[in-house]
């Protein structure tokens, strides 16, 4: 089980850098492109897709001691800052999310009003690159902790 939690969870991490590399890319062709929003949608929802499989394989690993203790985890100051990344992943997450579900919804309506996508796409590119660069510093967070970092 052990194995297969560790395989799925770095599996998450191929998607979700795919994703939100093709999120990025595709919202900042929001202004030129109505094929950009379908790709946008769906970048953002693998995006969701890997968020739901590290938080789950994640969660299953730490809580339930597959790998090490809970407390391992919980003392380890280089978890401790990758667990930091990862909440300020999600804040930024925050807009983004809300600003495509409401895309989502008036679209499905017909009622998307095209002029906002240029300047909103742009904003959500530049968050998803954040992201990008805070997913790469838990990655480097996650080498420390297999390599014995921050244990006590």
């Amino acid at each position: 089980m052990r194995i297969t939690l560790a395989v799925v969870h770095l599996l998450a991490l191929g998607i979700g850098f795919g994703a939100i590399f093709a999120r990025a890319r595709a919202a900042n062709r929001l202004r030129q492109s109505t094929d950009a929003l379908r790709a946008t949608f769906a970048a953002d929802a693998w995006w969701g897709v890997a968020f739901l499989l590290w938080l789950t394989t994640g969660l299953w690993r730490w809580l339930g001691s597959v790998e090490k203790t809970a407390s391992y985890y919980t003392t380890n100051h280089i978890f401790l800052a990758k667990m930091g990344l990862l909440v300020v992943i999600l804040a930024l997450e925050l807009w983004p999310m809300i600003t495509l579900i409401r895309w989502r919804i008036a679209s499905g309506r017909g009622t998307l009003d095209s002029a906002q996508l240029g300047a909103k796409g742009r904003l959500i590119a530049r968050i998803s690159d954040a992201q990008m660069l805070l997913l790469v510093g838990m990655v480097i967070a996650a080498v420390m902790m297999a390599r014995g970092f921050g244990a006590r």
